[in-house]
């Protein structure tokens, strides 16, 4: 799904989004964004969570997100 700042729908028009993709990574789950890896736990949700919170960071300032959960057949 994605979000454009508050009030707006994202369009083909806007910056491209940021992506921030929950991933497994060294035995945990992590966030990645950007090739970095941040906000590991070994709870899914709580990554996702985490995640969430900081595509709604960037939606706030303007720039479209994107959270994107690592499924057993890819990416969902």
């Amino acid at each position: 799904m994605l979000l454009g700042p508050p009030g707006r729908a994202a369009t083909e028009h806007t910056m491209s989004p940021l992506i921030f993709r929950i991933v497994e990574h060294d035995g945990a789950w992590s966030v990645e964004h950007e090739g970095r890896y941040s906000n590991r736990s070994r709870d899914k949700a709580e990554v996702i969570a985490s995640a969430t919170k900081l595509a709604r960071a960037a939606i706030v300032i303007g720039r479209p997100a994107q959270v994107r959960v690592e499924g057993e057949a890819g990416y969902f």
